[in-house]
């Protein structure tokens, strides 16, 4: 990372770091619901994303027709709507119902209808107690979370150093945004082929974890699946190749190297330039 300003990260209990991600994982749909509810659909769905506040060190919604946006900072999980009438409540101690209450009334305000936040995700959610009324217990959790937003502050630096790389090399690589579904930051490169039919692309992104790794990670996957046997060995990171084929790099890896950013610069530079080579290749 030349261009950007990386942040060092401490280790920290996995256990720890995962219930904050989860927390702020289940947090994170009240922005994805709203954007459902009040933002013109997209068929990528792409109306929900997410983008990362570098001020604000946190995620918030696409405009409203107003203007405002519905955000949420992570490191104390406080969410916030931004704009006309700005308000913020603590989500410490409150179920998902506390939240419903205080949104409501804030929506039907804009003349917008309240009732459109009550419906289902079209996804499933990891398994929580928040799910069935529990609530957002963050007492043992706010240096997890301050952790977890610094891996997110970190990653949107690097990936947007990624991204006006691979620009420059003539690339169309669109901003990086936050997914509500895995929650991670990705942008989605697409490769010119000689057919239609023959789909080339290459992800970029960052994930806080989830099923396959139990903690942060970025990565750079591949679709399909490259026709090589023995790929090049990367700085860093490591080859996946369950149910997805990408270059991965974990946080205990990166938490190893004296220099945290120019290691994930490293990782990052090296893996893009990888998989776009044989991308290319392989649609000639």
């Amino acid at each position: 990372m030349g261009k950007s300003l990386w942040k060092p990260l401490r280790t920290i209990e996995r256990d720890r770091l995962a219930q904050a991600r989860l927390a702020a994982h289940y947090a994170a749909q009240w922005l994805a619901r709203a954007a459902r509810a009040y933002i013109e659909p997209k068929a990528d769905d792409s109306h929900t994303n997410l983008g990362w506040d570098l001020a604000l060190g946190g995620v918030a919604t696409h405009p409203l027709a107003d203007g405002s946006r519905l955000a949420l900072r992570i490191a104390d999980l406080t969410l916030l709507l931004l704009g006309p009438h700005a308000s913020e409540l603590s989500l410490k101690d409150r179920s998902d119902a506390d939240i419903r209450v205080w949104l409501g009334p804030r929506f039907s305000a804009k003349g917008l209808d309240a009732f459109a936040l009550d419906k289902p995700l079209p996804y499933d959610m990891p398994a929580s107690a928040i799910a069935s009324g529990g609530r957002y217990l963050l007492d043992d959790l706010e240096p997890a979370l301050g952790e977890l937003s610094g891996w997110y502050d970190n990653a949107s630096r690097a990936l947007d150093d990624v991204r006006q790389d691979l620009v420059a090399c003539g690339l169309r690589a669109p901003p990086v945004r936050c997914w509500p579904h895995h929650f991670d930051l990705d942008m989605l490169i697409y490769f010119s082929t000689r057919s239609s039919d023959d789909t080339r692309t290459m992800g970029v992104g960052f994930s806080p974890g989830d099923e396959y790794y139990g903690e942060p990670y970025f990565y750079v996957s591949i679709y399909p699946a490259p026709l090589v046997t023995t790929p090049p060995a990367l700085p860093v990171g490591h080859w996946h190749s369950h149910d997805f084929t990408a270059a991965i790099a974990t946080a205990g890896r990166i938490l190893d190297e004296s220099d945290q950013g120019a290691a994930v610069g490293s990782f990052l530079g090296s893996a893009t330039d990888i998989i776009s080579a044989l991308s290319m290749q392989a649609a000639e």
